[in-house]
């Protein structure tokens, strides 16, 4: 078989064993069903991978494309079998992207037309207790082994559950099936389906609290070895972990300095707090209501689609869609992005997750999320990645990896200062702000995981090893980010070792890939033409995109 042939025949079988990702994905067929997370789904999936890995590595690419495509094959596959060999699939428990989470989701990205896609509906959600039984599976397996999540993420994924069970509210599945028009034997089938759903939920609430939380660690650092195997999974490289720690405060310092300079324009005198409380308070600057969020968010998504296409970027009719949308309520607060399906009837998703009974929304934050989430950074990126038809299916499906997506869209909201978009102050405060957060997670996540020493001449508890008390402090007193999502974030690396500091790590590659391809090109050099091959490519690890893009 040629190296495309076993990439997309690895699609084929991977999205079989794992229906949740091949919805995801966009892939039709499975979506009647669930994943298996118990440990023979873990093992399962594992088995494929070893094999088109063995058959990969024997595979001779015949041209570039396939040398390039068995690179970024071998990479992923490799790094997602050692996560597996390590226990630390079984052992996945987090607020954000765990198998919890995914069980729940996954109903977010299904159609709900038509009395036959409520029908396929009604078919997953009563495959939901079976779910979380095989997680439940793992995760006791996983502690018979040793390894036991801490207990923040145990006690903050019992409250996930508890919501979506509507233990302190409608629940999300009886909500989701509330309206929905359908013949009355089918209404008993989706009411059922959805009260078996949210029971479900309530009974693996009531196991993590009474079962797994008095095995959970205190200690929430995952430790040096951990954290190594889990960044490479998140970045796609071997990283010198204590010189991006490093480079971390650098960042962070240059970063904060450049937004002090822009909080002096808006306020003169001020400290970034107060400026930032001035826009706050600015009636320019905000939305009312959830439903005036989702339209704002929708005309200036658009207004970038509009505005980008034909000038900076290609962008095919197919990525004019962005669908902006509220997140249901239940997890972590923040925007996310999902993909659209293989043939593009799913158009690109951008949510927005928002704290419950939260209706006043400061924008001048959040004009460089739009940017970030969709056009030009996740939605261009990924979906062109998925319509590009001289990818295989790995490439364009499943070969996302953290630090070269959110590298990318990082390095898109500063393309968009450069491109002119962000000429308001309190706008271009916002993407510092988001710049000068993200800074502040190459610190904090690498700092508290491997609980390394604050340096001198930082001015934040300097000799200090960092813990998940300062790592919330430095946070709320040295970046500008609203505090219910400072928190919120603060659980979510601890739970998630190696996956914040790739966003600025990521972007850093991109920028040094940029000025490389300048150098070389000097007067030849064509922005536009660097983009449409980056997008081009689809997806990789920071350490193949270095060796494609810089060498």
């Amino acid at each position: 078989m040629s190296v495309h042939d076993i990439a997309n025949q690895y699609v084929d079988d991977y999205a079989a064993a794992n229906p949740i990702g091949a919805t995801a994905m966009g892939i039709v067929g499975f979506d009647d069903q669930l994943t298996d997370y118990s440990p023979e789904g873990h093992a399962n999936r594992a088995a494929l991978t070893r094999r088109a890995l063995r058959d990969m590595e024997a595979a001779e690419p015949t041209d570039e494309a396939e040398r390039v495509a068995k690179a970024v094959f071998t990479e992923r596959g490799r790094v997602s079998v050692e996560l597996h060999e390590a226990g630390l699939d079984l052992a996945d428990l987090n607020v954000i992207a765990s198998p919890v989470q995914d069980v729940r989701e996954v109903f977010d990205l299904m159609p709900q037309e038509t009395p036959e896609q409520w029908e396929t509906v009604a078919k997953r959600m009563a495959g939901v207790p079976d779910a979380l039984d095989g997680v439940r599976a793992s995760l006791l397996a996983s502690a018979d082994a040793g390894r036991v999540p801490a207990i923040r993420q145990v006690s903050k994924v019992a409250e996930q559950a508890e919501t979506w069970a509507g233990m302190s509210g409608d629940g999300y599945f009886r909500t989701l099936v509330a309206d929905a028009d359908v013949p009355d034997a089918l209404r008993g089938d989706l009411d059922h389906a959805a009260q078996t759903a949210q029971e479900a939920y309530a009974e693996f609430a009531g196991f993590l609290r009474a079962e797994l939380a008095p095995e959970a660690r205190e200690k929430d650092a995952a430790g040096e070895d951990v954290y190594r195997l889990s960044s490479r999974y998140f970045v796609g490289a071997d990283l010198d972990l204590r010189e991006a720690y490093e480079w971390g405060w650098e960042e962070f310092s240059r970063v904060e300095r450049e937004a002090k300079e822009v909080a002096e324009r808006i306020k003169p005198g001020a400290t970034l707090a107060e400026a930032a409380a001035a826009l706050d308070a600015d009636p320019k600057y905000r939305v009312t209501g959830q439903r005036a969020l989702r339209e704002w968010m929708q005309n200036l998504s658009d207004e970038a689609l509009r505005s980008l296409r034909g000038t900076h970027f290609d962008i095919p009719d197919e990525l004019m869609a962005l669908d902006c949308r509220i997140a249901p309520p239940g997890g972590g607060v923040g925007a996310y992005y999902n993909g659209p399906s293989e043939d593009f009837s799913r158009p690109g998703t951008m949510w927005w997750s928002v704290p419950p009974g939260k209706e006043d929304f400061p924008t001048w934050r959040e004009v460089t999320t739009v940017y970030h989430e969709g056009v030009p950074g996740h939605h261009l990126q990924i979906a062109t990645s998925v319509y590009e038809q001289s990818l295989n299916r790995f490439q364009r499906l499943m070969a996302f990896t953290s630090g070269h997506a959110e590298g990318w869209a990082l390095y898109a909201e500063r393309l968009m200062r450069d491109l002119g978009y962000l000429s308001d102050d309190g706008n271009l405060l916002g993407m510092l702000d988001a710049h000068l957060f993200r800074a502040a997670r190459v610190i904090i996540d690498i700092g508290m995981h491997l609980e390394l020493e604050i340096p001198a001449g930082t001015g934040f508890h300097e000799g200090q090893r960092w813990t998940p008390e300062l790592g919330l402090e430095f946070m709320l007193t040295r970046t500008i980010t609203a505090a219910d999502h400072v928190r919120d974030e603060i659980d979510r690396y601890l739970g998630w070792p190696g996956q914040a500091p790739s966003y600025k790590l990521g972007e850093k590659l991109w920028l040094e890939a940029r000025e490389e391809a300048r150098r070389r090109e000097g007067d030849a050099f064509d922005l536009a033409a660097f983009h449409r091959r980056a997008l081009r490519m689809g997806g990789m690890g920071l350490g193949t995109l270095r060796e494609l893009l810089v060498g």
